[in-house]
């Protein structure tokens, strides 16, 4: 089974020399940590940072310098901070390759629910929804099942959506899942995870075939 660290690693194996990425809070900001050795890629924060550096360590923390989670981090050389329009422009205008978010719950076509579950208190979508209608590639990372033990890998989502069709990839403790016409596609089984404890956990159509790996991390 992958730890969150585990998640972020796999998921860092997807980015591409170039790439201009978006980590959205939570375990895809860990993703800035494991970028591989000798490859450029610039992460980008919609509140107004690209150039983002890895995660800091305890102790290493600047208050002054966040995300759009409010999570501190850090900026490598040659980074730039903007105002948030300038931000989104860049997003809108599709100049994002991949975006990495967290989610309460995908469905089996690529839907995604990740701002608001009904009757608690949020601020507001933030830039999910722009994020997922305007990046050309998007990866979820998330935990495969709720507090509840409840699937979170759907036939239908239940929560407010943030985006249709548009999640390609996920990435859970259990194992690696692309999203095609035919539903959840195991790709790769997490270290110590047997197929059956997946099909248990999957409430959306899941296809099992072929030759599964195991996850390389």
């Amino acid at each position: 089974m992958l730890d969150k660290f585990g998640i972020a690693k796999r998921i860092a194996q997807e980015l591409r020399d170039g790439y201009y990425v978006n980590l959205g809070i939570g375990i895809p900001t860990l993703v800035a940590n494991y970028i591989p050795e000798g490859m450029e890629v610039v992460l980008q924060s919609e509140n107004g940072l690209l150039g983002m550096g890895a995660f800091p360590f305890d102790g290493e923390e600047d208050a002054d310098l966040i995300n759009a989670g409010k999570q501190t981090v850090t900026m490598v050389k040659g980074a730039s901070i903007f105002d948030s329009a300038t931000s989104f422009g860049m997003i809108r205008s599709g100049k994002v390759d991949l975006t990495v978010l967290g989610a309460m719950e995908v469905s089996d076509n690529g839907d995604i629910a990740n701002w608001k579950i009904p009757g608690k208190m949020v601020k507001g979508m933030g830039g999910a929804m722009d994020l997922v209608a305007s990046a050309k590639n998007i990866i979820v990372a998330m935990q495969h099942t709720n507090k509840a033990g409840e699937s979170k890998l759907l036939p239908k989502c239940s929560l407010p959506i943030t985006g249709l069709g548009c999640v390609k990839k996920v990435v859970t403790e259990l194992g690696v899942f692309d999203i095609t016409e035919r539903g959840f596609e195991l790709k790769e089984l997490a270290p110590g995870v047997s197929i059956e404890e997946v099909k248990a956990k999957t409430l959306g159509r899941l296809v099992v075939e072929g030759d599964i790996k195991t996850v390389n991390v």
